[in-house]
């Protein structure tokens, strides 16, 4: 098997030092990982070579620091022959996998019964294509390493199992227009964009709605809001335009950031007509 020590080749994504939760895990399949390399008598060169990485990879995952992907985890088992005990760690690496902002905004996301957005520079997160994803984040200054782009764009897409959830929660969004009359990627992948938008607009747990450009002002000017409401009555919320954008849960700074989210929706274009406008701009093209 060819040795790839490219990026594309890397076994797995750098661990953050302040994700301790994160760094734990891996230290601990790492060692699990070595001592059992050891245990067959095989040198870190030669395990390298036999699951397609490079040597000073090996060392890294083994030290803890770097996350394995699955596919690392697989053939590590196969290559020392651990009956399925290593390819099972992937259970609790790819619990950390993703950065822990992004881990507990998705853990809130999947646990929310309601789940309000308005978005104000580009489509929400939770309605991004792959490929719309994947152009937004490349944009990013200072840029991504290759390997850091697809952690990010994974990470992104993940969040989206939300919509899979059974039942699934209440879900609302409000996009403002000109976001989606820009062409991200180029046409075809813009207009894939739009064709999701009114896929998922068309769900009956998901209500779409567009600001339109030429509207009066309105308390989203200061930013992205994002409300999470829960079962047992617990609600969490992020302005990006109040209390320094930090989630908050204190009934009156809820109150301040859900009558700014209810404006905002009250100010919208209606689902109905949201829908209509989107479909006009596919018309365009």
């Amino acid at each position: 098997m060819t040795v790839d020590t490219g990026e594309q080749g890397e076994a797995g994504w750098e661990v953050d030092p302040d994700d301790e939760w994160g760094v734990a895990v891996i230290a601990t399949v790492g060692r699990q990982l070595k001592l059992r390399r050891e245990a067959v008598g095989m040198r870190a060169a030669d395990f390298g070579e036999a699951v397609g990485y490079g040597e000073d990879l090996v060392y890294k995952v083994e030290g803890g620091k770097r996350i394995p992907r699955q596919e690392y985890l697989d053939r590590a088992d196969a290559v020392l022959d651990a009956g399925g005990l290593i390819a099972a760690a992937w259970e609790d690496v790819k619990r950390v996998r993703y950065p822990k902002k992004i881990r507990e905004l998705g853990k809130l996301e999947a646990s929310a019964v309601e789940i309000g957005v308005y978005e104000c520079n580009i489509v929400a997160g939770l309605l991004q294509t792959p490929e719309h994803a994947r152009v937004l984040m490349e944009a990013r200054q200072p840029p991504y390493s290759p390997d850091d782009l697809e952690r990010m764009v994974a990470a992104r897409l993940a969040r989206q199992s939300v919509f899979e959830r059974d039942p699934a929660p209440s879900m609302h969004f409000v996009l403002e227009e000109a976001p989606l009359r820009r062409h991200v990627g180029g046409t075809m992948v813009w207009r894939r964009q739009l064709e999701r938008l009114l896929e998922v607009g068309r769900l009956h747990y998901v209500t779409l709605q567009v600001m339109p450009t030429n509207t009066d002002a309105h308390p989203g000017l200061d930013g992205r809001i994002e409300l999470l409401k829960f079962q047992d009555g617990a609600v969490v919320a992020r302005s990006d335009g109040a209390f320094n954008g930090r989630p908050i849960t204190d009934p009156k700074q809820l109150r301040i950031v859900e009558l700014r989210y209810g404006t905002i929706r009250a100010q919208a274009l209606s689902p109905r007509e949201s829908l209509a406008f989107i479909e006009q701009l596919l018309g365009e093209t």
